[in-house]
């Protein structure tokens, strides 16, 4: 799908969805527990959606790009206020054989109920517009996150582990389902 930048706000709202969906399906499928999800309107406070679980509140900035994408990631200094703020990268992975999108994720943050490593050394963000003069200015409430700071994620269990402590609990039965903590 080659022409994903024409549409670039409809396919980020696109993968915000799948990615929900996913991460719900796991948690409970797998965990036998349900998530709360709060979607931000604006993402000025350095999130796009608040994911509580387990008794843990993780406010997420979410990125989106190909599998390809290399470089770096503008990330808000405002998420590091929020507890357990974190960046789940999210690579799609476009299979219009299936007409499905496949995710697979990165990720940079720490444990469940620790805050957001620190963003200092990184460098600042610039705008993606010149100001005057034909400089594009610094953003100082951006740091651009290297891709080898993010860990590569397998798969959305191993991710919903990180996000919220689980543990896999293969014994469980559907009556032991328990409501968002």
């Amino acid at each position: 799908m080659s022409d994903s930048y024409l549409k670039s706000t409809f396919v980020e709202q696109l993968v915000e969805h799948v990615f929900i969906a996913e991460v719900l399906q796991e948690v409970w499928y797998r965990f036998k527990k349900t998530v709360e999800v709060l979607r931000a309107e604006v993402d000025a406070s350095g999130y796009d959606v608040v994911l509580e679980c387990n008794g843990f509140m993780r406010h997420v900035q979410l990125k989106t790009s190909s599998p390809d994408k290399n470089g770096s990631q503008p990330v808000n200094v405002a998420l590091a206020s929020k507890p357990s703020g974190c960046v789940v990268w999210v690579l799609r992975h476009e299979d219009t054989e299936s007409c499905r999108t496949q995710l697979s994720y990165r990720y940079f943050g720490d444990s469940p109920g620790s805050p957001l490593p620190n963003m200092e050394s990184f460098r600042f963000g610039k705008r993606t517009t010149k100001g005057k003069g034909g400089v594009k200015p610094t953003r100082a409430s951006i740091r651009m996150i290297p891709k080898g700071q993010f860990a590569t994620v397998p798969d959305t269990k191993a991710l919903v582990e990180r996000l919220f402590g689980l543990t896999f609990a293969p014994n469980m039965e559907p009556d032991d389902r328990s409501a968002s903590v």
